[in-house]
């Protein structure tokens, strides 16, 4: 039986990108205790030296061309740094939470590494939005095969930026919520039974990719558990943004569950725990059932209603007419709203989320 098109798009699909229908995120886990925000990694002298990161938008903080994305494009940026700069979001975005955990400066963007000078200390982000393990968009965004190339290249001996014990001493973070599955469901003749088939193949390669980054050296590695996209805006918009898409969720529950036995599988075969799931899922869930973070710092009044969205369906954030006009509207306050666009959180909202997964961080990255 195939799929409705609108259950499989509305399923699956992110829109980060301008000309290419395709988009992504990342994870986190949910457990909350007394936490204060400052005290991230005390042990100075054993913490990691640097941060990597690969995946998607969720993680990308400038890798996407300009031609291509909204990110480089107003209202984007708007709280951090002020302007545009490639994040998809507001300001800060899972990476930037990520490295504040460790005391480490967020990594510059991989296309800015000739621009970085000493900045290439803190690591690398090879993220590009709209990416996943599969090719996705027509061969624009590097898969995350591709990405580890980049940085396998990096410690090549004609290259000589990176040492396998840089790697060794570092944490890597790996990012990655659905946008396989938005090209999956662009294919003409994409069914539920193909989609079936189709979650195991996506798992088994992010599987590789771990194991691949762990034999190049990785001690400890953070992967994403896929995000609730049945609460995503694009997705909860037909509710008026009041209820999330239990039926959509499901397929992102099989993807989970089969991320954990993957995970299990890789931390068995070197008898070790040295690969992490951010459990994103239980996160966002969290933050959105409790409408803010635990602490009650914050408090997103509608937590499903996007700061930032087009006037109408055929327009998105940042979108402008032939014109320049602006096409979207946003809120008064992004701090106010959980999601910025219809797929990625506001500054707040990752905040938010950090703060949840804050404990589960601490009782695995025992530096």
């Amino acid at each position: 039986m195939e799929y409705s098109s609108n259950f499989f798009f509305c399923c699956f699909l992110l829109i980060i990108i301008t000309t290419i229908n395709i988009r992504a995120a990342t994870g986190v886990s949910s457990h909350h205790h007394h936490h204060h925000e400052k005290n991230e990694v005390s042990d100075y002298a054993s913490r990691p030296t640097k941060l990597f990161v690969f995946g998607d938008s969720y993680a990308d903080t400038g890798n996407v061309r300009k031609s291509l994305a909204n990110s480089w494009k107003q209202p984007y940026g708007l709280t951090f740094p002020g302007k545009p700069a490639g994040r998809f979001s507001d300001g800060r975005v899972l990476t930037d939470y990520f490295a504040k955990f460790f005391g480490l400066k967020s990594p510059i963007a991989y296309i800015w590494m000739k621009f970085g000078g000493k900045k290439v200390r803190n690591g690398m982000n090879f993220a590009f939005g709209g990416s996943g393990v599969f090719e996705t968009s027509s061969n624009l965004l590097p898969n995350m095969s591709t990405q580890i190339d980049f940085f396998e290249k990096l410690m090549t001996i004609n290259e000589s930026i990176y040492t396998k014990r840089d790697l060794k001493s570092s944490v890597v973070l790996v990012s990655l919520v659905g946008n396989d599955y938005a090209a999956y469901a662009a294919r003409s003749g994409a069914t539920a039974q193909g989609l079936q088939s189709f979650i195991p193949l996506v798992v088994n390669q992010l599987a590789a990719n771990l194991k691949r980054i762990k034999e190049m050296g990785a001690c400890k590695i953070a992967v994403t558990a896929l995000q609730p996209l049945g609460c995503l805006p694009r997705m909860t918009q037909i509710s008026s943004f009041k209820q999330c898409n239990a039926t959509q969720n499901l397929a992102v529950n099989y993807h989970n569950l089969l991320l954990q036995q993957a995970v299990s599988k890789l931390n068995n075969e070197t008898k070790d725990s040295s690969i992490f799931i951010l459990d994103l899922y239980n996160s966002f869930t969290t933050v959105l059932n409790q409408k803010g973070d635990y602490q009650g710092d914050l408090k997103f009044e509608n937590p499903l209603k996007p700061c930032c969205m087009g006037i109408n369906s055929g327009y998105s954030c940042g979108s402008v007419d032939g014109n320049g006009t602006k096409m979207y509207t946003i809120c008064s306050d992004p701090k106010s709203a959980f999601f910025w666009d219809a797929s990625h959180p506001t500054e707040a909202g990752w905040r938010a989320v950090y703060m949840t997964l804050k404990s589960s961080l601490e009782q695995f990255f025992k530096f």
